[in-house]
């Protein structure tokens, strides 16, 4: 029987990686995102290319009765999720003094409750279970504030602070909790900057790097990944 690995907004760059990497070993996956078309896409994708299945939800995990309606259709799914991966987030850059009102809200919502519900979803069967892996993708937007970051800086150092709460509470729980602080990664997010893709770092890597935590012994736990291009932040 296949483990299965939950991962949010997993149409797209880092989501997508992680979900095929989760694949390629062997992982059955759920997930999530707005758009159903792009999700039929990706599950026609994955199920083509390996022996897992992908089960979707369209969501919009800026909503909470949307997050605890994905968080039951999981449980339909399967009574155990062997690894979460955080990861649906949004980017609206603006300086909090002039930024579009609704920006802090819509941010905190989808980067940081999101996160929040589903977890707290989530959590009791694997504390029954005494395993799991919980893996929150924040940022270095979540330690180094930087200007037009305004609202996401807000909303990626408060998923930081849920990330190492989480961490200490489940410390002899038998879970895992890992904060992946990737810097500028060629997604959609970037789109429309003039900057050539090999300034960026690919989502690959980061889905590498996140499968590498896992795959640590559960005697160890790697709190933290950060990841930057190699001529660092843009």
């Amino acid at each position: 029987m296949n483990k299965t690995i939950v991962v949010t907004g997993g149409t797209k760059g880092i989501g997508k990686a992680i979900i095929e990497k989760a694949a390629l070993n062997g992982f059955d996956i759920i997930t999530c995102a707005r758009n159903k078309d792009y999700l039929h896409e990706l599950k026609e994708d994955i199920e083509g290319k390996f022996e897992s299945r992908l089960s979707f939800l369209p969501t919009d995990m800026s909503r909470k009765e949307e997050v605890e309606e994905f968080v039951r259709f999981i449980e339909g799914i399967t009574e155990t999720v062997d690894v979460l991966v955080n990861n649906a987030g949004v980017f609206l850059p603006g300086e909090i003094h002039k930024e579009d009102e609704g920006a802090l809200e819509k941010m905190i919502n989808t980067n940081l409750y999101s996160a929040y519900y589903l977890t707290r979803g989530l959590l009791p069967s694997m504390i029954r279970r005494k395993s799991g892996h919980i893996f929150n993708m924040c940022s270095t937007a979540s330690i180094i504030p930087y200007v037009n970051g305004g609202s996401y800086c807000i909303s990626k150092f408060a998923l930081l602070g849920f990330s190492k709460v989480l961490r200490e509470e489940m410390k002899d729980k038998g879970i895992r909790v890992t904060s992946i602080l990737p810097g500028a990664t060629f997604t959609a997010s970037w789109e429309g900057v003039e900057l050539p893709e090999e300034r960026f770092m690919r989502p690959e890597d980061v889905a590498d790097a996140l499968w590498n935590a896992y795959d640590l012994s559960d005697r160890t736990v790697m709190e933290e990944v950060i990841l930057r291009p190699m001529l660092g932040d843009i």
